[in-house]
């Protein structure tokens, strides 16, 4: 393929299997691959990573969304992830010749459509905002689906980029352009909640904390610990290696033990030989001396 976008739609169900599968299928046109699925019970939340061909993607992030808004209701839906959408967020990413604008006119040409034909309405964030502050993904999602329910007609600010001022049981949806994002969480041996979300307010920028992450704390019911999840969202500034000794450290000083980390989804090979070069200390270290890269080419 000459142009590749990826797209990764999160959809606010992450306990039915046979519901996530059927929005997959809807999504697997010609021209269109499955990359990555994750379920997340405590989340109840699935990340879905597709890549293809723009059209065939921008077809797909549509029926993936009609299929959701007729599966998923958001009246009876619980679960610990911020959320306002059976379809709760669809990002594009370009990949290879593709452009960010590209992108951003994908995001704002499905928006136009979801809005007219689904009647569900559409915010645009990251680089399709329209406003400055609805850039920021939090910004749009707070107060969730509940919130937003009571004040999506009253409030001006709340007031969709297409679509209607009234929420069904679908919710909202969000649709944007972005960078690539690492979605990255590390889990700590203690079921006190308040410590996640304390070391997360300590390590998001928004707190004063690292360069391009945004971090809250959950719980994992099934499991009974709590995780600071976070979002990298330019791996470059802050990568997995800083965003984990950082969080290490914080659980330390309060006596509490990482353990373990875990990826949502994929995550750039650049990204991983950047956390190598810094873990080994090997400043000169590129994907170019990665062997399966010179085995099947970059």
């Amino acid at each position: 393929m000459d142009k590749i976008v990826e797209c990764v739609p999160n959809f606010s169900e992450g306990r039915r299997k046979n519901v996530v599968d059927e929005i997959v299928e809807a999504m697997l046109l010609p021209g269109v691959k499955l990359f990555d699925r994750e379920m997340d019970a405590d989340h109840n939340r699935s990340v879905i990573t597709l890549a293809g061909e723009p059209s065939a993607i921008e077809e797909a992030a549509f029926r993936g969304i009609a299929v959701a808004a007729r599966l998923i209701d958001l009246d009876v839906h619980r679960g610990e992830h911020p959320r306002i959408g059976a379809t709760d967020v669809v990002p594009f990413v370009p990949i290879n010749g593709v452009t960010m604008d590209d992108c951003v006119a994908m995001a704002r040409r499905l928006g136009e459509r979801v809005a007219r034909e689904l009647d569900i309405p559409v915010y645009l964030y990251e680089r399709a905002a329209t406003r400055p502050e609805r850039r920021d993904l939090a910004y749009i999602r707070r107060g969730e689906y509940e919130t937003l329910k009571n004040e999506i007609a009253t409030n001006a600010d709340r007031a969709p980029d297409f679509g209607p001022s009234r929420l069904g049981k679908a919710g909202a949806t969000v649709i944007g352009a972005r960078p690539f994002l690492v979605a990255y969480n590390v889990n700590l041996a203690t079921s006190d909640l308040q410590i996640a979300k304390d070391i997360a307010r300590v390590v998001r920028e928004k707190g004063g904390g690292l360069k391009s992450v945004k971090a809250n704390g959950f719980m994992l019911r099934e499991r009974n610990i709590a995780q600071v999840s976070m979002n990298l969202t330019d791996f470059n500034i802050t990568g997995m290696l800083t965003a984990f000794e950082t969080v290490k450290a914080e659980a330390e000083k309060r006596g509490v033990q990482v353990l373990e980390s875990e990826l949502i989804g994929l995550v750039p090979l650049e990204a991983l030989t950047q956390l190598t070069a810094q873990a080994l200390k090997l400043p000169s270290l590129n994907a170019n001396q990665v062997v399966e890269m010179k085995i099947y080419g970059e």
